[in-house]
């Protein structure tokens, strides 16, 4: 392949990362207008959380098809998926509907978005060199995420906030057509061994079935919950025993008796479950409590954005004079202050003090992404480069769906206890439109405070969650690299 075509292959696949952070980053700056419009606050979590759970039960379908059918078709039948998500949202007119429609664009994006990196691995087989590549990798969605918020909070406060999904439409037929083009069909021996359909079934059983549960937490009786998470647990169950005995598993277990990538799998587990928090909860924290315009929540993002891709763009030259563990150690440091920061924040925080810690969360994500996914890469075996791949997606997106139907549940357990102390002078209709710039003015001024303090104690409560799960992260790292100097003591 010459590197002309290389080059604009890397591109083509580098605007899958544009639609993905103009999506994460357009949705949280319209999520008050959404609520306001279509009335469901208590949907919040879930508007988030069923688009990772589309991508999280897709992406080791989608990695399979691309072994068995070619990468370059499973991912230009990945982005119409996404596209055609895009265009139903937009004309969504009831919650259900979004609902459902944002599950078949979270569909779409788990084959949009694993699928390159595997693609990259071919392309690019130094490990220092695909380092660089995922930087501008990085870089293509850091500027998506720059954009994201000052698009989506323009489009939202002068146009509609339906025009956030339909905005990923052209830059997916562009994608879609390039690929086309210049990407010729890959010339591999494609596996003629049985589909491990009942691998796909449970899996996806289960999954969904374990965000529901998590949903459900605070809003059912306690035994449906707990129903529900017994019918996961034998789904999940059910896929390890067919998973050891079918010919070409989804989810080989060999992946887990690999120390080095078990780490990796449970740094990115740990790390991205927090991350809904910042995305979500920022803009909220911003537009409900300061009573700024969805423009103004959505810069919230920017600042993190910024410092996300030169994270990205400076692992590699980390590498360079640290070992991987040290690099993610000192990263992990970093976004522990970030999520301390927003954990212990008064409830006159400065928006200033929001933007600093989005830096640091920012910076750190970047740093993890790229290292993560490239030792993913190094620690596998190299016939099991493409299913670890796609599993690192598939468990980072698990993660923050179930994360976010968490972070969902204790935002509406705060809610319901507000409203029901205030003794009937607070709705969750009035809490709906606390955080929209034009629907707040027909709140009654005299209630205002209390509505607000009712939101920051969810909020609080959020961040300290997220807190927790990045120190733990952070301990992790400590004991990873503490093994790294063990064994390189022994040689």
């Amino acid at each position: 392949m010459s590197d002309q075509r290389r080059r604009v292959i890397t591109v083509a696949l580098m605007l899958s990362n544009v639609m993905s952070g103009l999506d994460n980053t357009i949705i949280n700056t319209a999520l008050p207008r959404i609520i306001a419009d279509l009335h469901g606050i208590e949907y919040t979590g879930w508007l988030v959380a069923i688009f990772l759970l589309g991508t999280a039960v897709s992406t080791p379908l989608w990695s399979k098809l691309g072994e068995r059918r070619g990468n370059k078709l499973a991912y230009q039948l990945a982005a119409a998926c996404f596209l055609l998500g895009a265009l139903l949202q937009g004309c969504a007119q009831q919650m259900s509907f979004l609902l459902t429609f944002r599950l078949l664009a979270g569909i779409g994006n788990g084959g949009m978005v694993s699928l390159p990196y595997i693609i990259y691995s071919d392309l690019y087989p130094n490990a220092h060199k695909r380092l660089k590549v995922l930087g501008m990798v990085s870089a293509f969605f850091t500027t998506a995420t720059i954009l994201g918020p000052l698009f989506g909070g323009w489009i939202v406060d002068a146009l509609s906030w339906r025009w956030v999904f339909y905005i990923n439409i052209p830059v997916a037929l562009i994608s879609i057509v390039l690929i086309q083009i210049f990407f010729l069909d890959e010339k591999k021996d494609r596996p003629v061994r049985r589909v491990d359909l009942g691998g796909a079934i449970f899996l996806s059983f289960g999954v969904v079935d374990l965000l529901l549960g998590t949903q459900l937490v605070g809003s059912a009786s306690l035994a449906t919950a707990l129903l529900i998470f017994a019918a996961a647990l034998i789904f999940i169950g059910l896929l390890v025993i067919i998973e050891r005995r079918a010919e070409d598993p989804i989810i080989p277990g060999r992946l887990f008796k690999n120390i080095p990538l078990v780490v990796d799998f449970t740094l990115f587990v740990l790390i991205w479950a927090a991350m809904s928090a910042y995305s979500v909860y920022a803009p909220m924290w911003a537009e409900g409590l300061m009573a700024t315009t969805a423009l103004v929540g959505g810069m919230t993002q920017i600042p993190g954005a910024f410092t996300d891709m030169l994270g990205s763009l400076s692992v590699e030259k980390m590498r360079r004079r640290w070992s991987a563990y040290q690099v993610m150690l000192a990263t992990c440091w970093l976004l522990a202050a970030g999520y301390l920061a927003m954990a212990v924040a008064p409830r006159y925080f400065p928006y200033w003090g929001i933007l600093l810690a989005g830096m640091l969360q920012g910076w750190g994500h970047g740093v993890m992404f790229n290292q993560l996914q490239v030792k993913v890469q190094e620690d596998a075996e190299s016939q099991d480069v493409p299913v670890a791949t796609s599993f690192s997606y598939l468990i980072r997106m698990l993660a923050m769906a179930i994360s976010s139907s968490v972070f969902g549940v204790i935002l509406n357990e705060h809610l319901a206890k507000g409203v029901k102390a205030s003794g009937g002078k607070i709705t969750l209709s009035m809490l709906n439109h606390l955080s929209d710039a034009k629907t707040r003015a027909s709140l009654p001024k005299q209630d205002l405070v209390q509505m607000e303090n009712i939101l920051y104690g969810a909020i609080h409560a959020i961040f300290w969650a997220a807190f927790i799960l990045v120190f733990l992260s952070l301990l992790l790292a400590i004991w990873a690299r503490w093994r790294e100097k063990k064994l390189a003591g022994k040689r």
